[in-house]
């Protein structure tokens, strides 16, 4: 199972950003999914890169890896290993 959060709609707003990425994660972490696919859309970067310093600062152990998508920019990819993590 896999699950996808498409962040173009609040891109604007970063309080609904956070509170949409933390739902996503908690809901990965209940259901034991295999990834989550984040995306933030392609622009200037800079939604991407708040992405990925929330989800190290604040999911940093609960998941395996991250994966930013070599083919298509505006995505990134949340691994979770649930063998490994505990």
């Amino acid at each position: 199972m896999h699950l996808k959060l498409d962040l173009h709609d609040i891109f604007s707003n970063s309080r609904a950003i956070d509170d949409a990425l933390h739902g996503i994660m908690q809901e990965a972490i209940d259901k034991r999914a295999e990834y989550v696919e984040i995306i933030p859309g392609k622009g200037s970067g800079q939604l991407k890169k708040a992405v990925l310093r929330f989800l190290e600062k604040s999911y940093k152990g609960k998941f395996s890896r991250i994966e930013k998508d070599d083919k298509n920019f505006g995505r990134i990819f949340v691994h979770f290993n649930w063998n490994k993590l505990r």
